[in-house]
């Protein structure tokens, strides 16, 4: 039996999809791995195959794969930082004895994914006013920030990967100007780039701010797991979520300005991506933080400041924006490339 392998690797976790090749889009065996408990991709791919022939049989032949990388992928090879993992694609077709294995971005993945999504999946904060064929864009805040376009070429939709979340944070008020000094400061850098104010560890930073500069009294419970997080003693301390969730239900106020202040950065780094395509075929909202905070993005404060672009302003109101609530949107992409591989 033929099989292809797809992937969505993570600075936190890594998904491992197996599909018959003439079946793409159902999974015949998956599993979720903690990227940091791996010293490299080869250990987990092997885990995951011998879990698989266990699982199905030990005929399975795997033909394609097709593996989405948090990070730039070039020459069939990439690095991912947060794990210091390098990644090569011959090299996983080396050892694992894959015939084909492609290396794309994971946001290239989720740009790929999103066409086959169905309308169950998305959730519309912004109506707009479709184009057909028009520009797509995606971004997605998480462990870092991602962001990929989609131009039409008359045909389908050509995905085109970026390195956009690393682009320059730019303060839009005296509070955003004053966060971004304490930043540079606690963090000892002369610059701050979008990945470290619109993503799970921006959260973090924005509550340290309110919490350090402002006086912002403390819930005792956030305060705990902040805390273990500064000191880094505890790796299952994941502050933003408990932010986050506090902000939700409304029972801490520091907890609800953090909220606030980063879903207006979210949206003004999102509008900004937005001007430089405007993608009147969709903004498209990836990433776990979206689609688990969806309560703060449809509250008004994600389309004020997506919109709030000065004299062209009346353009952005009129681009649809959606939040994806499929978190394996990347798995179903990697898989349908995984499935043209085979095909070409």
């Amino acid at each position: 039996m033929t099989y292809l392998l797809a992937g969505d690797l993570g600075g936190t976790k890594t998904l491992l999809r197996l599909v018959k090749a003439e079946s793409p889009d159902r999974s015949e065996f998956e599993y979720k791995y903690q990227s940091q408990e791996y010293t490299s991709l080869v250990s987990i791919a092997q885990e995951f195959l011998a879990a698989a022939r266990t699982k199905l049989g030990a005929n399975i032949e795997v033909q394609a794969a097709c593996l989405a990388i948090a990070g730039a992928v070039i020459d069939r090879a990439s690095y991912l930082p947060n794990l210091d993992w390098h990644i090569s694609a011959d090299e996983l077709q080396h050892q694992l004895k894959i015939p084909q294995v492609e290396l794309i971005n994971d946001f290239a993945a989720v740009g790929y994914g999103i066409a086959l999504l169905p309308p169950q999946d998305l959730h519309t904060i912004q109506t707009g006013q479709i184009h057909h064929n028009a520009p797509k864009a995606v971004i997605g805040a998480g462990t870092g920030l991602g962001e990929c376009l989609l131009i039409h070429n008359g045909t389908d939709y050509q995905v085109i990967p970026t390195e956009g979340g690393h682009t320059d944070f730019a303060a839009r008020s005296i509070q955003e100007f004053e966060f971004l000094q304490y930043l540079c400061r606690q963090q000892q850098l002369d610059r701050i780039s979008n990945d470290r104010v619109v993503s799970g560890r921006g959260i973090v930073a924005i509550y340290q701010y309110l919490r350090d500069c402002l006086n912002v009294p403390e819930n005792s419970d956030i305060a705990t797991v902040v805390k273990l997080w500064e000191s880094q003693s505890e790796k299952l301390a994941d502050p933003a979520a408990m932010i986050s969730a506090m902000a939700i239900s409304k029972t801490d106020p520091l907890a609800q300005a953090t909220m606030q202040m980063f879903i207006s950065a979210y949206a003004a780094e999102a509008g900004n991506l937005a001007l430089k395509i405007l993608p009147y075929g969709g903004l498209y909202i990836a990433g776990g933080i979206a689609a688990k905070n969806l309560p703060l993005l449809t509250d008004g404060t994600f389309t004020t400041a997506f919109n709030d672009k000065g004299r062209v302003s009346d353009l952005m109101s009129k681009i649809p924006v959606h939040v994806i609530l499929n978190p394996q949107v990347g798995l179903i992409g990697a898989a349908a490339q995984a499935g043209k591989l085979v095909d070409s």
